[in-house]
């Protein structure tokens, strides 16, 4: 639902306007701690997937607030896409998310291959696979399994284990960095 005032100027064209301003005008920020404890402007996330073809790329934090709109957004493209159902994603994993793409200086979307997942999806992952924790953090929303075409692994990896924030699997052989915002761990898938 978009209001527009007396002049026809929407909301999101107005955050869209501050955003470009924005986006040149951010700092660059030395590490994802300083990011995490609120530093800076903006946070901004890009993502596409490779199961539905949607993409998304969205301001979703500006001086300190979340945007609702751009949160519901990320909701519903970071959904169990098998089944369709979306939950609130816990916004410390798409904070990280955003760190590390930022220490990556990454100019390109992730391509987010699992976030939130139902618990149906997961028992079903989980019979086909050893790698698929019974009690995983994707059933929360607190986890994303994405992928870099111009960064490797190990760069991902290393930029979400420099966040300081949640757990980090490097999953080379499948091409994949497992992030969440659980307790501090690393390891490999």
């Amino acid at each position: 639902m978009t209001n527009k005032n007396s002049s026809g100027i929407t909301r999101r064209g107005l955050l869209g306007a501050f955003a470009a301003t924005a986006v040149t005008a951010a700092p660059s920020y030395a590490n994802a701690a300083g990011f995490l404890r609120g530093a800076g402007d903006i946070r901004r996330i890009s993502m596409h997937s490779g199961r539905t073809g949607e993409r998304l790329d969205t301001i979703y934090w500006i001086e300190g607030e979340y945007i609702a709109e751009a949160v519901r957004e990320i909701n519903v493209h970071m959904r169990d896409w098998r089944t369709g159902e979306a939950v609130q994603m816990d916004l410390r994993t798409i904070d990280i998310m955003a760190a590390a793409a930022n220490l990556m200086d990454a100019n390109e979307p992730y391509m987010l291959l699992s976030g939130y997942r139902s618990p149906q999806t997961n028992a079903m992952l989980r019979s086909r696979s050893s790698g698929v924790a019974r009690n995983s953090l994707h059933m929360s929303g607190q986890a994303a399994d994405l992928r870099l075409q111009s960064r490797s692994t190990s760069q991902m990896a290393n930029a979400a284990v420099a966040c300081r924030a949640g757990g980090v699997g490097r999953y080379s052989g499948s091409n994949f960095v497992h992030m969440d915002c659980g307790p501090i761990r690393t390891w490999r898938g």
